[in-house]
């Protein structure tokens, strides 16, 4: 472990010295002004070595919301296709729903449904925006 004796130089000579601390860790402890010693010393990330990789990471096959599944006619109808994520579904809701502005202009929480949104959505006429997720899992087949 390195040392600088800068700090004890500043209450000798009354100028401002710097203290840095190197550990074999990946972290060192940079003490700006030496007065506020006791006070809150920042911790600096040093990159070292072991932190940096020169190797691009291994493609995995998606998993969870972002595989695309198998969806129901009514989604196909709206999205296109006949695979899709969760991820990719909801955008495309979204898109849909801003293009043919159905946001009720008072409350944008609120989904005014169209006939394609009334299909997904059960029949509803309003929905609130947060429902939206959960009302399209019935909609991804297993």
């Amino acid at each position: 472990m390195a040392t600088s004796l800068g700090l004890f130089s500043t209450f000798i000579s009354g100028k401002t010295a710097s203290l840095t601390v190197k550990h074999s860790s990946a972290y060192s402890v940079i003490l700006a002004h030496p007065h506020k010693v006791s006070a809150h010393p920042r911790m600096v990330r040093m990159v070292t070595s072991a932190t940096v990789s020169n190797e691009a990471p291994e493609k995995r096959a998606p998993r969870g919301i972002m595989k695309p599944r198998r969806i129901s006619l009514e989604m196909q109808a709206l999205v296109g296709v006949p695979e899709i994520s969760r991820t990719q579904a909801l955008k495309q809701i979204w898109a849909h729903i801003k293009e043919h502005n159905l946001q009720d202009p008072e409350n944008k929480k609120i989904i005014i449904c169209d006939e394609k949104l009334k299909k997904i959505f059960g029949g509803r006429d309003q929905i609130g925006f947060l429902e939206i997720a959960g009302l399209i899992s019935p909609h991804f087949l297993k």
